[in-house]
């Protein structure tokens, strides 16, 4: 669970009945300092030196705040649109797209106009009366980490078990998983775990579960009945990778080998980075270790018309070729979505 050092609290979101219950149980709790103010003036009082230093304070700040625009941004491939619930995550995974999505924004907000929220995710539905309408809720966030303070996948889980023609799904590194497991989701909500190797986890991704907590974790919720996802993100080529991601897979094997009828859907994400991602990585973690030659990789446009530096083809078929032998040797019953 997020415990913040300082809590900023958008004096509109105590309008709300879930901003006023946050407020009461940041209140309730020492060291934490509370700070009302308007929604434009957060940056300035997280603002503290150059970026190292503001990217650590802001990752010990909650945000507190509302939803204003109604609309929702689209979320290929994972889903039709986000959800947006929260924003922003307590982990420090080095290698994060989010440096560069919320790069001046690195601190976790909640929304607590979920009723306005899931309002506007009717609307979208009832546009769509003959198609499934699938919303992420983890585009730009892990709602897990803040979920004792918002109960917002709750609602949410609650809510889609009631759309016929809405679906919802989050991926996690957390594993307080407790409090939706005995929620009646009616197979309407679908959890995915991100897992790595111990290696790339305890080199990369800090403040976040162990590998052992996050599989124990889907355990609870493949026995809750959800149904469940694994995104093996991000693959990283190194000496002995082959070995190491095989291990993972069979832990994971052993971890849910009593539903081996369980019907998994796995999503696969080799490591890249744009040049602008370099730049900030480096700049918040000038020790980084993490693989980012230029020489190394190639340079590839992606649909959003910006280039990015992946592994060379040769690297990207022993990929392919790799998980397509592994993940259905151990999970025969298994779907890969998708290997990029």
């Amino acid at each position: 669970m997020f415990v913040p050092k300082q809590a900023l609290f958008d004096k509109r979101a105590l309008n709300y009945p879930l901003g006023v219950h946050i407020y009461d149980q940041i209140k309730s709790k020492e060291n934490i300092k509370i700070i009302e103010t308007s929604g434009n003036k957060i940056k300035s009082i997280i603002e503290n030196g150059d970026g190292e230093n503001f990217y650590k304070k802001g990752k010990q700040t909650l945000v507190v705040g509302i939803k204003t625009k109604g609309e929702f941004q689209t979320c290929k491939p994972s889903a039709h649109y986000q959800l947006p619930l929260v924003s922003g995550c307590m982990g420090q995974c080095e290698y994060c797209y989010l440096h560069t999505q919320l790069g001046t924004r690195p601190y976790v907000k909640v929304n607590v106009n979920i009723d306005e929220i899931l309002g506007q995710a009717e609307k979208y539905m009832a546009s769509r009366p003959n198609d499934i309408t699938i919303f992420e809720g983890a585009a730009t966030s892990d709602p897990l980490c803040v979920e004792r303070y918002t109960q917002a996948l709750e609602t949410s889980i609650r809510f889609f078990a009631d759309h016929p023609n809405g679906r919802f799904r989050f991926v996690t590194k957390y594993n307080n998983v407790e409090e939706l497991l005995n929620i009646d989701h009616r197979n309407h909500t679908e959890i995915r775990f991100s897992i790595n190797t111990d290696k790339i986890i305890k080199a990369y991704e800090h403040h976040t579960a162990s590998l052992s907590q996050r599989l124990k974790a889907a355990g609870k919720v493949i026995a809750a009945g959800y149904p469940v996802g694994f995104l093996i993100a991000p693959v990283f080529v190194y000496d002995g990778w082959q070995q190491e991601y095989e291990q993972l897979i069979s832990n994971l094997k052993d971890s849910v080998s009593t539903n081996p009828s369980h019907l998994f859907f796995f999503e696969i994400i080799t490591h890249r980075y744009t040049p602008r991602a370099k730049s900030i990585i480096t700049e918040i973690f000038p020790n980084t270790t993490l693989p980012m030659s230029d020489e190394e990789r190639q340079y590839k446009y992606g649909q959003f018309g910006y280039g990015k530096f992946v592994y060379p083809k040769e690297n990207m078929n022993d990929i392919k070729s790799f998980f397509q032998e592994k993940i259905p040797f151990y999970f025969p019953e298994s779907e890969i979505k998708y290997i990029v």
